[in-house]
């Protein structure tokens, strides 16, 4: 392991909190390998504004990834008193398995493939290119949906990124990539619950991860973080949105 975690407990849930130079994982030692740990992600980010109190009312900016991060990220900017938008980015899948990501978009068009599970595919080129060129699409077709007419992003300054769960973490590490891209220099990621092999991936490139659930083992589901666990449709993210951007 490369990383130093710092295992909290309530009490220590205070605006002063350090600890947050690059290499750094945040969690709740009591929620460490236990499941059904939050009712739902609106609940998981009021436990994620918590460990994130030092960036009460600042000049951080989150960034949610749509559709389940949103949910999270909006709590998150409630309790802090922070402006909310999307980092609109998706998985790449096969049309026989909508489970499987071989590859994501980013909003800026970043395309990144996961050569190791493509290998293991065998997709044709063609059959490549085609999801490539369809999750483009839902990408465009959310980023209008989503952000519509809104300004440019200032991601020059400090971004808070939040999802609702790190399983492999390939679709927040493109997001990752994006956002570096832009200008981004300063990225805190935001997760309730995630795969500890998959911090130790994601842990190299953004300044700190703030996660209270990090679970170990063979299997993997970040649905078992939650009480109450279900897809979010488009039309509830926009819904979230409207509080944020009437």
């Amino acid at each position: 392991m490369c990383y130093l975690v710092f295992r909290l407990t309530e009490a220590d849930w205070e605006p002063n909190m350090t600890g947050r130079g690059k290499g750094r994982i945040f969690e709740l030692q009591h929620f460490r390998d236990r499941v059904e740990v939050f009712r739902d992600r609106s609940s998981a980010g009021k436990v994620l504004s918590g460990m994130l109190e030092m960036y009460r009312n600042s000049n951080a900016l989150v960034l949610a990834v749509p559709a389940g991060g949103v949910a999270v990220g909006a709590a998150i900017a409630k309790q802090l008193l922070l402006p909310l938008d999307v980092a609109v980015v998706s998985k790449i899948t096969p049309s026989w398995n909508t489970e499987v990501g071989y590859g994501a978009v980013a909003f800026d068009g970043t395309v990144m493939l996961n050569e190791d599970l493509l290998a293991r595919l065998h997709l044709s080129r063609e059959e490549i290119e085609q999801g490539i060129a369809k999750t483009k699409a839902k990408v465009n077709r959310r980023l209008k949906m989503l952000r519509g007419d809104r300004p440019a992003l200032d991601l020059s300054r400090p971004v808070i990124l939040v999802d609702d769960g790190l399983a492999s973490g390939f679709t927040l590490h493109v997001a990752i990539q994006a956002l570096k891209k832009a200008g981004t220099h300063e990225i805190v990621l935001a997760v309730p619950t995630a795969h500890e092999e998959s911090l130790d991936k994601v842990i190299r490139e953004v300044e700190s991860v703030y996660c209270p659930n990090i679970r170990g083992g063979l299997s993997f589901a970040v649905a078992d973080a939650y009480e109450y666990w279900s897809d979010v449709e488009e039309g509830e993210v926009v819904e979230l949105l409207k509080e944020f951007y009437p």
